[in-house]
């Protein structure tokens, strides 16, 4: 809870750094059923994303993808080493994206293929945990990336998104996996073939049973 009160708090230093009208949050926060705007069906999700997201969308939405990037990031830090950019987060749809700059680049000028690894991973990563009760943890299981043509220049996106039932799904089943539906967006090319197809599977168990299997009760 000390972490996610910290987060909380950062939300609120930077809504008054940058002069933007935030309610303070408090301990009460409304579930992700009051955090999807007019998208996607109302669920009765609780975790740490949905309570970030809740106070979030009390600011303009011109300064939310600021805020969220540099929240979120705070989460994951090697993701905000990379300069990944939060654009939209809701538990329908996940938008991440990446400028190609130098520091992502591989030897060909072409953005390196860990970068665009990380960019799906950041989305479906994300999207899963908005829509996963807090007493659940994700882990990554299997990745399949192909590459058809290079990214040049310019930004890169990678798009993940959740239908209502699968949304329903990950709520109702304790544990489970499911392939996270993404799509990488090359912004600034007019090839009507996909620079890279994405294909990552995600898996989610109990927090109660990854204890057990840590202190090897449970072998499963």
């Amino acid at each position: 809870m000390s972490r996610l009160n910290n987060l909380r708090q950062q939300v609120n230093t930077l809504a008054e750094q940058f002069n933007l009208p935030l309610g303070r949050i408090t301990g009460q926060q409304p579930s992700a059923q009051q955090t999807d705007g007019q998208q996607g069906k109302s669920l009765n999700v609780s975790n740490p994303f949905t309570k970030i997201l809740s106070a979030v969308q009390l600011l303009p939405e011109s300064a939310q993808s600021f805020v969220l990037t540099k929240t979120f990031s705070k989460i994951v830090p090697y993701v905000g080493t990379t300069g990944l950019v939060y654009e939209q987060v809701t538990p329908n749809k996940l938008v991440v994206s990446l400028d190609n700059k130098k520091s992502v680049q591989n030897h060909i000028g072409s953005v390196h293929a860990v970068a665009v690894t990380l960019l799906a991973e950041t989305a479906t990563g994300f999207i899963l945990g908005v829509n996963l009760p807090s007493d659940r943890i994700l882990l990554v299981k299997s990745y399949e990336i192909n590459f058809y043509r290079p990214i040049k220049k310019g930004q890169i996106a990678a798009i993940a998104t959740l239908t209502d039932e699968q949304r329903q799904y990950i709520l109702d089943t304790p544990k489970g996996e499911m392939v996270i539906p993404c799509v990488i967006e090359d912004r600034q090319s007019d090839s009507e073939r996909a620079p890279i197809t994405v294909e990552m599977t995600w898996a989610w168990i109990p927090k109660a049973e990854l204890k057990q299997r840590r202190e090897g009760k449970n072998k499963a």
